[in-house]
């Protein structure tokens, strides 16, 4: 997200106009087995901004936060994080309806957002906190997140290998109110920030112009 002023000065630039707040509660990882109604998934994708967007579009989506997780530093800041070293990654949770919308579906949404050539960066953010990475929060998530790797390793369109991690869900901790939704809440500087991030230029060349 808001890299640091040697790889974007505007995404600097950017986290210094907002206004940081304390993070909110941490939730511990979920199984989505049993017969609750709603069901939790979690992804990597690098610039939480740009992560929930494409989620919040899907019909079944119930809600979509931006927080930190996969890392050993308890109730990390958005400073910590994005200063590299907490082990965790900036992620997007998502509950979702398993009725209306399924976890491979999700994937596939995940995919098309992603490079899922490189290894510890997303377009202009570089490091460890912006890895592409899927959070499996049971042992059916991990079978269907595998099998998404399979099909897409015959199928990808482009050459380079796929390094996307999937790693076990660990604690989530929600991200400062300010990057909640901050596509909606700052649509002008956020699309400032992903085109000069080159982050749908890039994507176009992996997967294609969207239909």
């Amino acid at each position: 997200m808001c890299h640091k002023i040697r790889w974007l000065s505007l995404t600097a630039l950017l986290c210094v106009l907002s206004s940081p707040l304390q993070a909110q509660e941490p939730q511990e990882p979920t199984s989505t087995a049993g017969t609750q109604t709603h069901a939790t998934a979690t992804f990597a994708g690098g610039c939480f901004w740009c992560m929930e967007g494409p989620f919040d579009e899907i019909d079944g989506v119930v809600s979509t936060t931006s927080g930190y997780t996969g890392g050993s530093l308890p109730n990390p800041t958005y400073e910590q994080v994005s200063a590299g070293g907490s082990g965790h990654a900036e992620a997007v949770q998502i509950v979702f309806d398993p009725a209306r919308v399924s976890y491979a579906q999700l994937l596939a949404v995940f995919w098309h957002n992603i490079d899922p050539t490189v290894t510890d960066r997303q377009f202009c953010d570089h490091g460890h906190q912006y890895r592409a990475a899927i959070f499996v929060h049971d042992p059916v998530q991990r079978a269907e997140a595998e099998a998404s790797v399979t099909a897409l390793k015959a199928s990808k369109p482009f050459r380079e290998d796929i390094v996307t991690t999937i790693e076990p869900a660990a604690t989530f901790y929600p991200a400062e109110e300010y990057h909640q939704d901050y596509y909606v809440k700052n649509p002008l500087r956020y699309k400032l920030y992903r085109y000069n991030c080159g982050r749908d230029q890039r994507l176009r060349e992996l997967w294609g112009a969207k239909e």
